[in-house]
Formats: C-alpha cells, structure tokens, sequence
C-alpha cells in the first residue's frame, strides 16, 4: 500500500477523536468552539509545504552530522510580546547563538524558533489556589488569562492566536527580508554584561575570529556580501492543543501538512503510543519530534518510530531527550540503541531545561545554568561514544534580561531571581545565560 493510501484510508485530521486525549481544555459552550476552529479552518495557512519539506530535509542532514539544529525560544508566548522589541530581540538572540555555533561545528545551522504559536502549556493539575480561591489552570494565552477572572476557557482566544501568530511570523519575515539578520555587525550584540566577566576574553576572540572570518571571505570573494543577510528560519509549537492543531490542517499535494508551524512536537506528558495525540500526529506530513525523559524504556522509542516513522522517512521524526542530569548515562544509551534497532531514521536534539527544573525556598521554579550544561556535555559525550549524531539543542530563551535561571559567567544566584522574573510558565536563560551556552557549546563542536 503506497504512503498516500494508507494515510487516506486510516488517519484523517480528526481520527484523534476516537482516542482518549490528555491535556485538552474543557469549554462551557461546545458549540462556541466548533465555530471558533471553523472560522480558524477557513483562514489563510500560516506556513507553505514547501517550507516544511524544506526543513525536513534539513533535519535529515543534521541527523548525518552535516547541520546543527539550534531550537530555542519562550516556554510560552504571551500575547503581550507580540510587539516589534520583543520579536525583534528573540530572533537576535537565536541569530547571534546561530552564528557562534555555525562557526564552531563548520556546518551550517538550522534556525528554529519556539516562536508565533507557542501559546499552549500542559499543566500538572486542573486548577490551581490563588489568594485562597480555586481556579482553573493557566493553560497558555491561547486558552485563557492569566489573571483569576480570566481563568474560563474561551474559544475567541483561539482565533486570537491564530492572529498573533501571524502577525509574528510575518514581522519575522520582513526582518529577515529587510537585513536584520545581517553578520556584518557583531558588535551590535548586546554583550555588556558578559564583557564584564572574567569569561569575557576567551569570548571576545570568538566573535573577533567569526568577523576575521566573514571579512576574509568577502575580500577573497568566496562569499556574496548580499548572502550574509539571508537566512532561513522556521518555527515550531508543541501541537498540544488538538482542536486548533485539527483547524490548522490542510490537504496539499500527496498528504496533509499542518500549516500553523513548520515542526511540531509532542509533549512528555502526551505521547501515549494509544492517546490522541500521537494519533493526530502520525498523518501529518510535517517534520515532527517526540520530548522524551528518563520516565520513558527503550520499547517506548521502539515503538514511537514504528509507528511516526513507518516509511522511514529522513527529517520526519526527532527525539527531544530532556533527562535530568543525573539519568542522561544510564538512560540515553538506551533509547539510542533501541531507535537504531528498528532502523528507522531518527535525529536526536537534546533539551538540558526541563529536567533540570528545581524550586527554590520561596517556591520560585529555576534552573542552573551548570545543571544545564552539564546535561548537555554528558549528552554530547554519551552520543560520540556509541557513534551516534548529536543533531541539535533545544533550549527555554529570551533575548530579555530577565533574571530566571541561576548561574552562568553573570553569576545569578536565588536572591537575583525576584529582580526581573516574568515567565508565566518555566525559567528561561537570560540573554548573557543564551550567549555563553552557545560559547560553551561551540567548545562541544570545535571538539
């Protein structure tokens, strides 16, 4: 049976519905949300298929060593970051760590933002106390507010999202178009914090070795000056919330795409080889990727290829390990031995944030940044060693000084954390925190 047939006969975009599905909002008025996802069903796609066969393809090659993928951004968007300084600030910081790395590995890195769709958040509990009262959960902006009185989920939030969205991804693309990303100027970057560490010179003659670089190629003319301010970028969400995901799914060509992101991803907390959501995402023709913890055994990776992956297409499906430092080398040899035993092709990222999450006295989540590190250079090391491919890192950033992660050459420690802490959600790395995990990484790559 060919791929189209089979993906025709047995999946279509709502064939989740007869499966049981985790983390999904329950809304008053059914008949409320049935016209919210028409109305966003009806709308324009936010991506093109093209694009999204583009990036698969470059995930195949990152998952050969011959690209890095760099995939960062928010824990959750929220509706009031849709505005120029803020996008502008986390493209600069994915652009900048792009570059460092990009020089570092001598291969070229794929740009993938947790951006223009991240709105979604699964939550450990239904609700939630504050000031004494019980409320429902913050589920992401998409879905309600995060104020108590705008705890009820609403339909209108979708089509909310699908229009932020947009409007982020389309101020992306006219950055790029208009030479934002252009490498002439590293010294624009915004290192005055770093620059007062005493990291600082070892940095410093990274960026004057990336500019050495850049400036030796043009005036050899190796390179189109033009060139350099071109860039691919592409984006991504946790397809969590299946109504909106099903709304956003069009048929194009040999398959359906979901247009609403480039790549999507399934959560820990949803990819029951039985739930709705691995169902959803099988018949998708998107590149797609599975978080994966030390919660996982080896027959769950076996499994999920078998089933995400059964043309064993290259680029369609990565494994996003987020360990623990204290599990990656007992556990991730594992997976890695069982996805290679069904041979099918599979990329690997690692995400060094979400297993490292601890609270502090005043119960503040955070991260350390040496935790975080250490994670990765472990996953680094533990790849190498069974031959495998480190294709990429997936981190929580923002190009926003806050103060949410502990640690890192700017040494925040837990009384730093009230001065600028904003996340709704989960800590994110600070933009010095971002710039010296790409110094330190390109140390990994350069290795």
């Amino acid at each position: 049976m060919s791929e189209k047939s089979n993906r025709d006969i047995d999946w279509n975009p709502s064939s989740w519905r007869t499966r049981p599905a985790a983390h999904q909002p329950v809304y008053a008025d059914p008949e409320h949300l049935t016209v919210a996802v028409s109305r966003i069903a009806g709308l324009p796609p936010i991506v093109f298929p093209g694009e999204v066969e583009k990036l698969k393809a470059e995930i195949a090659e990152a998952g050969q060593g011959k690209r890095f993928i760099l995939h960062g951004g928010d824990c959750v968007e929220r509706f009031m970051d849709c505005n120029p300084e803020t996008i502008a600030n986390k493209l600069k910081i994915l652009l900048q760590m792009s570059v460092v790395l990009s020089h570092a590995a001598r291969r070229p890195v794929v740009r993938l933002g947790r951006i223009a769709g991240q709105f979604f958040k699964p939550r450990s509990s239904e609700v939630e106390l504050i000031g004494g009262r019980e409320v429902p959960s913050y589920r992401g902006d998409t879905v309600n507010g995060i104020e108590p009185a705008e705890r009820e989920p609403d339909p209108d939030r979708l089509v909310d999202g699908y229009f932020h969205a947009t409007a982020t991804l389309n101020y992306i693309r006219s950055m790029i178009d208009g030479g934002f990303a252009d490498l002439h100027q590293p010294y624009n970057w915004n290192l005055d914090s770093i620059e007062r560490t005493a990291k600082w010179e070892e940095y410093r003659s990274i960026v004057e070795n990336i500019l050495d670089a850049i400036h030796f190629m043009e005036s050899f003319g190796g390179v189109n000056s033009e060139s350099l301010g071109r860039i691919d970028f592409y984006t991504s969400h946790e397809g969590l919330h299946l109504e909106f995901e099903s709304a956003l799914t069009h048929e194009a060509g040999s398959g359906h795409y979901n247009l609403g992101a480039h790549l999507l991803w399934i959560g820990e907390r949803t990819r029951d080889l039985d739930g709705a959501h691995v169902e959803y995402f099988r018949g998708i023709r998107n590149p797609i990727a599975v978080k994966i913890s030390n919660n996982a055994n080896p027959g769950d990776i076996a499994n999920l290829c078998r089933t995400l992956n059964p043309h064993n297409e290259p680029g369609r499906l990565t494994f996003i390990t987020r360990l623990g430092v204290s599990s990656v080398e007992d556990t991730l040899p594992g997976y890695i031995e069982a996805a290679a035993g069904t041979g099918i092709h599979a990329a690997w990222m690692c995400d060094p944030m979400h297993g490292n999450t601890v609270s502090t006295g005043s119960g503040r989540k955070t991260r350390k940044f040496g935790d975080v590190l250490e994670e990765l250079v472990l996953t680094h090391r533990v790849h190498t060693r069974v031959e495998s491919v480190l294709a990429g890192v997936h981190f929580e950033l923002t190009g926003e000084d806050v103060t949410e992660c502990i640690g890192g050459a700017v040494n925040l420690d837990e009384t730093d954390l009230e001065l600028n802490y904003q996340t709704y959600c989960d800590p994110r790395l600070n933009y010095a925190q971002s710039m010296e995990m790409a110094f330190l990484i390109s140390g990994l790559l350069r290795d």
